[in-house]
């Protein structure tokens, strides 16, 4: 017997969230509206983000490029097996800034093609232009060809919000009153918001709370690529987006692929609900840590066989100690599945070094702490990057491709 992993009820429900917006092709065509650089650059500079951008702009100029490396160092691509460079932690556009300008002094560092971002998604983040004025840097300044925005469900919103989202669907949402007109959504397991990482307990229909979200900071952004935490808001996120196909999703590590079974429930949710051109909303799955380098392997060779689309595989090469045990190092482990001539996505939760706000909290700071703070995560964001640079390059002259933002080379 098979059992439908939505109920007419839920998708009556993600149906009415996606009219609410105005359609499908509503939705699809204004997040494409904004972002073209002179829009968001424009709008961004309403909201006091003017000078950050035109610095930017600056600083890129004197960044490290792939072809002076390659024509250095001798190095010529004899190999299948791409690699990916990811750097995450890009924590709004103060630290994001900061990063930039310690790389521009640095002048040696090839920046990362994609890039993780974890704040939530407050008033101030999406409509304040912090989110705006970061995209801008990342995708239209540096050239990213991924930044990945993350919607934890335990962010403050205003009571309006969940009203709205309650009318339009028919469902309700077990919350809080927080003060100054904000509520936010009960969390009932681990403890704290931060031991549930703001949301990787999705309750009830709190789904539909994930893709409300998701959905305002689209339209309002062009944030097109988006974290996803939990099995199902992966389930909702595959049907909700199967008609826009500008929205693409990320597996979370929280939820990463920790063995091939797990990995196969995961393309049996794909499977369900493919657009009508065969491919997923889903773009990257990252693989865990406790894998081996024989289990990526594996994944890699299941998804090829099954006949999906291609979707991109992540691990962490190195991690901060509160996502796991210390000193992790998979590097090795990267370089045999490169030897069996397999892509990767080579992801940096941290350098490897400790560091201050090199650990989740930087997660969870306020908007105003994190502003506060930006040169603290910048050094950290940069110290990556650093990290990322390096094993690239020694991939590199292993004889595999290494993809970095646009802005990365000459051409």
């Amino acid at each position: 017997m098979h059992y439908k992993l939505l109920s007419n009820k839920d998708l009556k429900a993600m149906d009415a969230l996606i009219d609410s917006y105005g359609g499908a092709k509503e939705i699809s065509k204004k997040i494409e509206s904004v972002r073209d650089y002179e829009i968001r650059k424009k709008i961004a500079g309403e909201k006091g983000f003017s000078e950050m951008l035109e610095k930017a702009e600056e600083y890129v100029k004197n960044f490290a490029k792939v072809e002076d490396f390659m024509e250095t160092n001798g190095i010529t691509f004899t190999k299948k097996g791409i690699c990916t460079t990811q750097v995450s932690g890009f924590q709004a556009a103060f630290p994001t800034f900061d990063c930039i300008r310690r790389i521009s002094e640095d002048k040696n560092v090839l920046f990362p093609t994609e890039m993780i971002s974890v704040v939530g998604l407050t008033e101030y983040y999406v409509y304040g232009g912090d989110l705006l004025a970061t995209l801008a840097m990342a995708e239209n300044i540096l050239g990213a060809s991924k930044f990945c925005t993350t919607n934890l469900l335990g962010t403050p919103l205003p009571e309006e919000r969940f009203a709205r989202i309650e009318k339009v669907t028919g469902e309700k949402f077990e919350r809080t009153d927080v003060g100054n007109g904000l509520s936010q959504i009960i969390l009932k397991n681990m403890g704290t918001a931060y031991g549930n990482l703001g949301g990787v307990e999705v309750g009830n229909n709190n789904h539909l709370v994930y893709l409300d979200g998701v959905t305002r900071a689209a339209i309002t952004t062009g944030a097109n690529f988006f974290l996803n935490p939990s099995w199902s808001t992966i389930v909702a996120a595959c049907y909700y987006a199967r008609e826009i196909p500008n929205l693409s999703f990320k597996i979370s590590m929280l939820l990463s692929t920790q063995n091939a079974i797990q990995l196969r429930m995961l393309l049996n949710i794909f499977k369900e609900y493919l657009r009508d051109d065969g491919t997923t909303p889903i773009y990257e799955i990252n693989i865990g840590n406790a894998a081996t380098a024989d289990t990526f392997i594996q994944c890699f060779d299941e998804i090829e066989a099954s006949g999906l689309p291609q979707i991109f595989l992540a691990a962490h090469l190195r991690i901060n100690p509160d996502l796991g045990m210390a000193n992790f190092n998979w590097t090795e482990n990267a370089f045999k599945v490169f030897d069996d001539e397999k892509d990767l996505t080579i992801k940096y939760e941290s350098d490897g070094e400790s560091r201050p706000f090199d650990t989740m909290q930087a997660y969870f700071l306020s908007d105003e702490e994190r502003n506060e703070k930006a040169e603290l995560i910048g050094d950290v964001i940069y110290h990556k990057c650093i990290r990322c640079d390096k094993d690239a390059k020694e991939i590199m002259r292993r004889g595999h491709e290494a993809r970095f933002a646009r802005i990365s080379y000459r051409k």
